[in-house]
């Protein structure tokens, strides 16, 4: 599989179930470089057979994982974090090949992902599962459990790090895995699923099935499979928990976001403006994380000129990555339009975008940024994803922070102040599930955990740190009694 990623042939992106690579029957589309708009992969779609075999493979070895050693399995995922790292280039360019992003940006993505890696390692060492006496010749103790058989469903715009977020943890604690990974960036799981491998996972233990929302409803669907996470959009997050939870599934899917900025006038303008630039920008803002809305309190033109002007720097392929299809470049243009017909000035127009030559028919768009946009209009309200930045001009904070809470989403807010009551005023009063204090992408580290709130996330607990153990495992909890007393009362 690697030689066909090495030789730049196009790629084929089938199933990988029970150590084997299995072409779906049907073919689903094809995967072309946002950069270029060259066609380099073809896709399938799985279906309910795809989805059985996948699950009859991990019936056949769950219990023999499960029974494994935490330490054995453990090792096996300090094998694939080394493969990762001696990878590094191949697996960066691929992810930039098929969502469009730098490579130095999928490189991030996938360190963000090692680090999850090791904190799923750390569990032999940092287990809080204890036996304890609890009364005369009485022990309570907890035995961590794995669920059996679970999915993952992940987004186009980290191919990499996002199954990261599950994998890894669903794997330490005994599950096996089946994964379903964006049809836009299916090239990228092919890789991961041949470094598992490499690194000594048996057979069966992961399985990839490639598809689209068919293959989602499949997985949904399918009896055996115990819990299901999934990262994408609000609406199709909403269903996915909607169909698992209704047949009895663990379920845990994290939408959308439309993330705030708020900039006060006392903000060092140096660090406001590369975390805000940073935000917007970074991944061409195709990330939930990515902040699309800056609350402007008071006084911050300096700021925001600053700002504009750096922004206007930008060029494609060195600041900036593509857009990931021409179908999201082309509302992303209409999105500015829109925001423009509605009242809003444009300080910087990514539209207007020098390409090379060789990147003519890729899907650039450069920073965007819209001021004296309205808390009520399309451009301050919806997700656009993509590199646009509207501010919203506030009287003070509390305006601010009134808009912010307004926000259906809760996925992340920040904060760029010098004053420590300022930045803990807004970190009680914000409505989101991660914060940031003059930070601009508050992505928290391990052991912290990674999650909104709101409409931002559907089921409960984090994807990530312990609450992503949490949410793939299940506590037995066993109480011994070997001294014999004479009293009636020894639970007492």
């Amino acid at each position: 599989m690697l030689s066909r990623f090495v030789n730049q042939e196009l790629v084929e992106c089938i199933n990988f179930i029970g150590g084997k690579w299995i072409k779906p029957a049907e073919e689903l589309s094809h995967i072309k470089n946002p950069s270029t708009g060259l066609t380099i992969a073809r896709t399938f779609r799985s279906n309910a057979l795809d989805i059985a075999q996948a699950v009859k493979s991990a019936q056949a070895v769950q219990k023999v994982w499960a029974e494994t050693s935490l330490r054995e399995r453990a090792q096996i995922l300090n094998q694939f974090r080394g493969w990762i790292l001696e990878n590094m280039e191949l697996l960066s360019q691929t992810i930039s090949n098929e969502c469009g992003k730098l490579p130095r940006e999928a490189q991030d993505g996938l360190l963000k992902g090692v680090e999850i890696i090791e904190f799923s390692m750390s569990l032999p060492a940092s287990e809080r599962l204890y036996k304890t006496p609890v009364s005369r010749g009485v022990t309570c103790e907890y035995r961590r459990e794995a669920l059996g058989i679970v999915a993952g469903i992940t987004p186009s715009n980290f191919p990499a790090m996002v199954p990261m977020w599950m994998i890894p943890n669903a794997l330490i604690v005994g599950n096996c895995f089946i994964w379903k990974p964006s049809e836009k960036t299916a090239m990228t799981s092919l890789l991961i699923a041949e470094g598992l491998k490499k690194a000594g996972l048996p057979d069966g233990v992961l399985s990839v099935v490639q598809g689209d929302k068919v293959t989602v409803d499949g997985l949904c669907d399918h009896e055996d499979i115990k819990a299901i996470a999934f990262v994408g959009s609000t609406p199709v997050a909403k269903e996915v928990y909607k169909r698992a939870t209704s047949l009895g599934k663990r379920a845990l899917t994290l939408g959308g976001a439309k993330n705030h900025i708020i900039l006060m006038p006392d903000a060092d303008k140096e660090t406001a403006v590369e975390g805000i630039l940073a935000s917007f920008t970074g991944c061409a803002g195709q990330r939930c994380m990515a902040a699309s809305v800056l609350l402007a309190v008071g006084e911050v033109d300096h700021i925001i000129k600053t700002l504009s002007d750096r922004a206007k720097e930008f060029q494609p392929k060195i600041n900036m990555g593509a857009i990931i299809t021409n179908e999201s470049y082309i509302r992303l243009c209409n999105a500015i339009e829109k925001a423009h017909k509605e009242g809003a000035k444009v300080l910087v127009d990514g539209r207007k975008v020098t390409i090379p030559k060789e990147y003519e028919k890729g899907n650039w768009l450069n920073p965007t940024i819209l001021d004296n946009v309205t808390a009520q209009s399309f451009a301050a309200k919806e997700e656009l994803f993509g590199p646009i930045l509207s501010i919203i001009r506030c009287k003070n904070l509390a305006e601010a922070l009134a808009i912010e809470n307004a926000n259906p989403f809760g996925n992340a807010a920040s904060v760029f102040t010098t004053r420590g009551d300022v930045a803990e005023y807004v970190a009680e009063r914000a409505q989101s599930g991660m914060i940031g204090i003059n930070v601009g992408i508050p992505v928290p580290r391990e052991p912290f955990s990674f999650g909104g709130i709101n409409q931002s996330k559907f089921g409960h607990g984090d994807i990530t740190g312990e609450s992503g153990i949490e949410f793939w495992s299940q506590r037995k909890k066993i109480t011994s009694k070997w001294i014999q007393q004479k009293s009636n009362n020894w639970m007492s």
